[in-house]
């Protein structure tokens, strides 16, 4: 198989540029699909429907979690596209020529020995798929319309946006830039961005990434024990997105797996994690990631959740890409390790370059690791835009644990910030109310770029707020 060739992503925050970043290519060949059978079937959840005594076993166990399963799902009669004849498709003459939905068995042992050697999570644990962004989708369609959900305010947009296309939600309430039906965990600098448990309501689902996108700010263990306490608590299934989770460099856990009850050798499991490629290895335009789900996890009816996403992912998908699967096996080979770890701390050094340009501009009295005040000098501003006050107050968050800058404007609206920005430096930022009411009156600044791009989009903000 050719080599596959390993390039940096780009992001909105700066410019185009050639990647001036190489990286070794590797050769990677895959084995032959002999061997495991995989099942894609979905019965009524009764135990004589269960059929073997793995999943009967699971039915003793004391723990479930109070979220019903999608009836829907349980209609199905058949499995899909007759499991009957998985043994012949596993044989060398009745291949067929797709792969298996959940993905490449030695893609999957791979990330389960890199990521989950110490956790407990099993590579039959692992699908393989398209993309983190698309497996949010699939949980939506996994748990139907009749769920709750919860999520971080501000938080990425898919898991929002995937429940109101489910019919989760109801409609967008204007005064308060809410969908109803949903719980927004509001994650502030007042609270170090983890949100007041003691506020949120009780839902089905909980959708928490950490290091967050876009605040950047990564949950302490503390933070997550109490979380997945709070989802053992309600019967809520926690939803994990773990996507940056290499850019940790303290010792905030990597794994939601990692807390006592999501995933351990006790009846009480409430995770699940999904994870991506994308921003450990620049393959935004390869696309490949996966999902962990423990085979203990069980709806309200003990029915296990892993065997109904399995069915899922058979009925609409039919696995990644053969390439994709490749290179991620190539990445997690020592050499390739060692090549994402050399990606991640590319963009580590642009996240501090970010950071440095900010804090040049801080009093000196504010500065600080995590956090600093901007002041600006109102000369500067001019046109269209008014400028703000002299001496107004400006925050800059993060920048340690995430390649993402979380800029505060205490008393501007996001457009405002983001026009005077793009106007007077011709750089583009992501605006904060794209990730939900929290997000108001920030912007979140990138360092998925080019090097040369990235210090000449500092310049110019220096220029800008000198």
């Amino acid at each position: 198989m050719a080599a596959i060739q390993q390039s940096l992503s780009t992001s909105i925050s700066t410019f185009l540029g050639q990647n001036k970043l190489s990286v070794r290519s590797q050769n990677v060949s895959m084995q032959g699909k002999i061997g495991r059978i995989v099942r894609c079937v979905a019965t009524p959840s009764t135990t004589a429907s269960l059929c073997n005594t793995d999943q009967l076993e699971l039915l003793k166990i004391a723990y479930k979690t109070k979220v019903s399963r999608n009836e829907n799902l349980a209609k199905l009669q058949a499995g899909y596209l007759f499991p009957e004849r998985a043994h012949e498709l596993s044989t060398l003459k009745g291949y067929s020529g797709y792969g298996a939905e959940q993905g490449e068995n030695q893609l999957r042992a791979s990330i389960a020995s890199t990521y989950y050697a110490n956790v407990g999570i099993e590579e039959d644990e692992i699908f393989i798929s398209d993309g983190a962004k698309s497996d949010i989708s699939r949980f939506q369609v996994l748990f139907g319309s009749n769920v709750t959900m919860a999520v971080q305010d501000p938080s990425y947009p898919a898991y929002v946006d995937s429940s109101v296309i489910m019919g989760q939600t109801g409609q967008f309430q204007k005064d308060v830039e809410k969908y109803g039906n949903i719980a927004y965990m509001r994650c502030t600098p007042e609270n170090e961005f983890f949100p007041d448990l003691s506020t949120v309501p009780r839902t089905d689902i909980i959708f928490f990434c950490s290091p967050n996108n876009p605040t950047g700010s990564a949950a302490s263990r503390e933070q997550l024990t109490k979380l997945v306490q709070f989802a053992k608590d309600n019967g809520s299934i926690l939803i994990y997105d773990s996507a940056y989770a290499m850019y940790i460099c303290d010792d905030s856990p990597k794994s939601i797996f990692e807390i006592p009850g999501a995933k351990e050798a006790s009846p009480d499991h409430v995770a699940i994690e999904v994870s991506s490629f994308s921003k450990y290895a620049g393959f935004t335009g390869v696309c490949l990631g996966w999902t962990a789900i423990p085979k203990a996890l069980l709806y309200s009816d003990g029915f296990p959740v892993a065997k109904d996403f399995n069915r899922i992912v058979c009925t609409s998908f039919n696995g990644a890409s053969n390439i994709a699967q490749a290179g991620g096996l190539a990445c997690l080979s020592p050499d390739g390790f060692k090549g994402m770890m050399d990606v991640v701390g590319y963009y580590k050094e642009n996240t501090t370059i970010i950071m440095e340009t900010f804090k040049s501009c801080m009093c000196e009295e504010t500065k600080s690791p995590t956090c600093g005040t901007l002041v600006f000098n109102s000369s500067k501003m001019g046109g269209r835009i008014s400028p703000p006050k002299a001496n107004f107050q400006h925050k800059v968050y993060e920048g340690k644990n995430a390649p993402y800058v979380w800029v505060h404007f205490p008393g501007r609206s996001w457009w405002e910030v983001f026009s005077e920005i793009l106007e007077k430096t011709r750089v583009v930022t992501t605006p904060g109310s794209g990730f939900g009411p929290g997000g108001e009156g920030f912007v979140r600044v990138s360092a998925f770029g080019h090097r040369e791009n990235v210090v000449e989009a500092c310049r110019r903000f220096k220029e800008l707020y000198k």
